[in-house]
């Protein structure tokens, strides 16, 4: 990988890494402002059929979903730049097999620690 592929990488995670930090800063936002209107007592917010309650706790549970798989990514992300900065001879080669992996994947993930099977065999054993 020559140090042009290096800086558009470099510039796709840190573009990735601004869009994840945004998300999770209005998720928060929005979080702490449902937060403050139930501890002010809005009862605006608070559903008035029992179903909605189970809709509004699926809801929070997506939220809490999707705010752990983007803190996740975030990780993933910061990992990877943490390869590219300290060791650049390391980025973009598969943690297992030592292998490069291939720039279709980078430009796809280029967070990715693993090559496609790499991926799937490291999914699996972690399952086990």
């Amino acid at each position: 990988m020559n140090d042009t592929d290096r800086k558009r990488f470099e510039k796709r995670l840190l573009d990735e890494r601004a869009r994840i930090t945004a998300v999770l800063d209005r998720m928060n936002t929005t979080a702490r402002s449902d937060d403050q209107q139930d501890q002010d007592g809005d009862l605006s917010l608070m559903p008035t059929h029992q179903a909605d309650l189970g809709s509004d706790e699926q809801q929070r549970e997506l939220e809490t979903s999707v705010n752990q798989n983007e803190a996740d990514t975030l990780a993933e992300i910061n990992a990877a730049l943490e390869r590219l900065y300290k060791t650049p001879e390391q980025y973009g080669i598969d943690q297992r097999t030592g292998k490069p992996i291939p720039f279709a994947r980078l430009d796809v993930v280029p967070w990715a620690r693993y090559d496609v099977s790499g991926q799937t065999d490291a999914e699996r054993s972690s399952e086990a």
